[in-house]
């Protein structure tokens, strides 16, 4: 059983509460910039040329950030619950999920061959860049994709020993640690069902909502709320309803994530533009155009949407995306995306949550959804 004792994380977290979610992820970054500090001098302690080629570079990408919604939905978890006064344990708990999310980003490109992430080269392919210019020995792309890995188990080694610290030292310690303990096993199990989809050249929309499921939906939004949540000594009740709305707000967060993937803006993404459909990713959004095209015998759409499609260089994104609007899937998605963003708040109404921190959480589904809650009017 985890016990309470002194953090050792830093002395400026005896913060109270922030009065919003965007100060909880403001505040969280001073702490991750603690955090990131003392975990790369214990690396140059350990080895200088590892603490520079390895931990310098996690750290960079750590600090080039993203949207932060985790910390703020851990926020919103905590509120919920009753959480109030010293937030110390509640910004530890989100930087410790900014440094798992780089683990999982920078595996992820590996596997997706991705060249770019967060407006820059991806870790594997940086790594390679620097191998390649020193004209070592060797495959670059090889030396490339070891170190990634490398890099990306580091960060998760510090997401660890960080959420550990923080569960040692709370009265609810144990049952943080049960959520981020699911919450990992969740994740390597969404990603290998990503894999194995892709493997199979599988369509199923089943497979592609489990997917979605398990590698976005409960780690983005179910997770962080009842992690906040644990750390108020929640009740079943309300962990019930946070879980229910963290999987509606997740799934429309991911349905979302597939749109800008297919007609995203990568100046904005961050991300190559339209990856997912030259490399036929399974997502929701691809099985339910392949269910529409071939409900209404477009042949066509069947055809350029299918997993084994012809690939070569030419027409095939473009041809993708005119079959993803011809046959209604994009606003089949936009619909559900709205449905489940309306249906999360419901279930997050149903904590009995103050009325202010109900009109923060709306205001997170809708930065992450890009569709407003249909409820949001009545939080006022």
């Amino acid at each position: 059983m985890l016990g309470p004792r002194p953090t050792v994380a830093g002395p400026a977290e005896t913060n109270h509460a922030p009065l919003t979610a965007p100060g909880a992820t403001r505040a969280m970054g001073a702490v991750l910039e603690r955090v990131l500090e003392a975990r790369l001098r214990q690396a140059r302690d350990t080895d200088a040329v590892f603490a520079l080629d390895m931990a310098d570079r996690v750290a960079a990408f750590v600090r080039r950030g993203g949207k932060r919604l985790r910390t703020a939905f851990v926020w919103c978890g905590w509120r919920a619950a009753g959480g109030s006064g010293d937030a110390g344990a509640v910004l530890r708990t989100g930087a410790a999920l900014e440094l798992l999310q780089a683990c999982a980003l920078i595996h992820d490109d590996v596997m997706d061959g991705s060249p770019l992430r967060r407006g820059a080269p991806a870790m594997h392919v940086d790594f390679a860049r620097e191998h390649r210019a020193g004209r070592p020995g060797g495959s670059a792309e090889s030396f490339g994709t070891s170190a990634a890995v490398l890099a990306g188990d580091l960060a998760l080694a510090w997401a660890d020993d960080l959420l550990t610290e923080t569960a040692l030292a709370s009265p609810h310690g144990s049952r943080l640690y049960d959520e981020w303990r699911a919450m990992r096993t969740e994740m390597v199990a969404g990603q290998y069902r990503d894999l194995r989809a892709q493997a199979g050249g599988s369509s199923s929309a089943e497979e592609a909502l489990t997917i979605a499921v398990l590698k976005s939906a409960r780690y983005t939004v179910a997770r962080p709320l009842a992690l906040g949540a644990s750390l108020a000594g929640a009740d079943a009740r309300t962990l019930g309803a946070l879980r229910a709305a963290g999987r509606c707000a997740g799934v429309a967060f991911q349905l979302r994530d597939d749109l800008l993937g297919a007609f995203g803006d990568p100046a904005l993404t961050g991300k190559p533009a339209h990856e997912d459909l030259r490399s036929r990713k399974l997502t929701p959004l691809l099985a339910v155009a392949v269910r529409l095209a071939e409900a209404s015998g477009d042949q066509e759409a069947a055809a350029v949407l299918a997993p084994d499609a012809d690939t070569r260089p030419g027409h095939t994104v473009e041809r993708m995306r005119a079959a993803l609007e011809r046959t209604g899937a994009r606003a089949e998605v936009e619909a559900k995306i709205a449905d489940l963003a309306a249906t999360g708040l419901r279930h997050f109404e149903a904590t009995g949550a103050a009325p202010a921190v109900r009109r923060e959480f709306a205001a997170l589904v809708e930065r992450a959804s890009g569709a407003a809650p249909q409820h949001a009017e009545e939080l006022v």
